[in-house]
């Protein structure tokens, strides 16, 4: 046991908290680039679903402007086409 009474127990202290004082500043380091990370990618989809939802939009526009006159044809010439008598 004298063996072990010449290592200092403060000195072995004083080593373990300095080992997870830096275990704990890479943790948090690794921790801050994870969230960084994760928040850029975050508003890079936000941007993407902004641009898409604005083509989307964009798509709808077109869309209607060409099927603008289609609604005043009424629906009845295609019904009669398929009626048994039209034959």
């Amino acid at each position: 046991m004298e063996g072990n009474d010449s290592v200092d127990p403060k000195q072995d202290t004083s080593d373990m908290a300095a080992f997870v004082q830096n275990l704990l500043q890479q943790m948090q380091s690794r921790f801050q680039t994870m969230s960084d990370s994760i928040i850029t990618k975050i508003d890079e989809m936000g941007n993407r679903i902004d641009e898409l939802e604005k083509s989307i939009n964009e798509l709808k526009e077109e869309i209607g402007g060409e099927n603008s006159p289609s609604p005043s044809v009424p629906p009845a010439p295609k019904d009669d086409s398929k009626s048994p008598g039209g034959s």
